[in-house]
């Protein structure tokens, strides 16, 4: 029986493309978002070894969140992979930004990792393995004027990646997080020529990221089985 990924917020973006490279490598990739997953993404798994399913459900709800982990365990038995992905930002300076845009970037990106760790512990304990990958940003490192709620949102991943990794190492299951940088996705398209470059001047490998490098970083860390509570930044030197 092939190893089943749950991977959040994979409609599209870093999280598709992460599920994608493991599809090819033959796990059961299971994908997520809060609305179904069209047949168009669908149909880009139609030539992987295995079958993608897909299950419905907001992980910043607690007890949705925990829908989520249950009907992928009822129907494959188990959960091999956890990969927190969903992730939303309201950016605007903090003297304008309402409380809404901070409590829905929080609910989602750090609180609906919650929710994902807190019900697949359970399981993972009771099986003594695991992987939890944690999708952290080096806005959570280094800070970014303007993001005040995406970076606490995403610098409290890395408290709680590196608190968990305490709790679960003896059951040897491994919760690492990714900080990825300024990554190549539907958003960064979107920006003016000038927001770019005025981003790529910032990095040192001067390009984007691809997010089939963080999605290589993914494989690396479920392959990986000695390495626990580490934040490994895929972001061209942006943070150094």
């Amino acid at each position: 029986m092939p190893e089943v990924a749950l991977i959040t917020g994979s409609s599209r973006g870093i999280g598709l493309e992460i599920a994608k490279y493991l599809a090819k490598t033959g796990y059961q990739v299971v994908l997520n978002g809060r609305s179904t997953i069209e047949e168009e993404v669908l149909s880009e798994f139609d030539e992987m070894p295995e079958s993608v399913a897909q299950v419905t459900g907001d992980v910043s709800d607690f007890d949705e969140a925990k829908e989520v982990i249950d009907q992928v365990i009822e129907e494959f038995g188990k959960i091999d992979v956890l990969i927190n992905n969903a992730g939303i930002n309201r950016d605007g300076l903090i003297m304008r930004m309402k409380e809404e845009d901070f409590d829905s970037v929080v609910a989602t990106n750090l609180k609906g990792t919650f929710n994902m760790c807190r019900h697949i512990t359970q399981p993972m304990l009771k099986q003594r393995s695991g992987t939890i990958i944690n999708m952290s940003s080096v806005v959570g490192l280094i800070g970014n004027a303007g993001q005040t709620n995406y970076a606490a949102s995403k610098a409290g991943i890395i408290g709680l990646t590196k608190s968990l990794a305490r709790e679960l190492a003896s059951r040897h299951i491994t919760v690492n997080a990714i900080a990825p940088g300024y990554i190549e996705t539907e958003m960064t398209d979107a920006l003016s020529d000038k927001v770019k470059k005025t981003m790529l001047g910032q990095i040192p490998l001067k390009r984007f990221g691809q997010a089939e490098e963080v999605a290589q970083t993914v494989d690396f860390l479920i392959n990986n089985q000695y390495m626990t509570g580490q934040v490994i930044e895929v972001n061209g030197g942006l943070s150094m």
